[in-house]
């Protein structure tokens, strides 16, 4: 099997003491986890809230944000903030795994909203040196790509 002598004793004086119930995991085995799961839950809700710095339209057509000093977006860091406002003792890469876990995927944020500034002007498409122009392939029709 591969295992080192020392192993393979272990687990006959296990078997030796309990039978076959010495083979299966003891409970309590590994790491504790350093939050609860009530816990866990709420930094899961917290990404599908808005975030207090995003800007909304307010009634009269102004723009406004619950908090203007609080970020537009959720980041990682903005999230692990706003959990210990929330008193959850947490860091960044926990943060990421529970995220990850959860299969919630990170996607750039579009803003649709239009400024009535007459000098605005809004981005035009891959003006970023990392965005990747993607080139279209003309769609062949069924006439052309079957044979006589």
């Amino acid at each position: 099997m591969g295992c080192h002598q020392k192993t393979v004793r272990k687990w006959l004086h296990r078997f030796n003491e309990q039978g076959l119930d010495g083979l299966g995991d003891r409970p309590g085995c590994g790491r504790k986890r350093r939050i609860t799961e009530a816990e866990r839950s709420r930094i899961i809700e917290l990404v599908r809230c808005d975030p207090p710095g995003r800007l909304v339209r307010e009634p009269w057509g102004d723009l406004a944000a619950e908090d203007e000093s609080a970020p537009g977006e959720w980041t990682l860091d903005a999230l692990t903030e706003a959990a210990r406002r929330h008193g959850i003792d947490i860091q960044r890469s926990q943060v990421r795994r529970i995220l990850l876990a959860e299969g919630v995927r990170w996607r750039r944020t579009r803003s649709w909203i239009t400024s009535r500034d007459p000098e605005f002007s809004p981005k035009g498409r891959g003006l970023s040196a990392c965005t990747r122009i993607r080139r279209r392939v003309p769609r062949r029709s069924a006439r052309t790509s079957s044979g006589p």
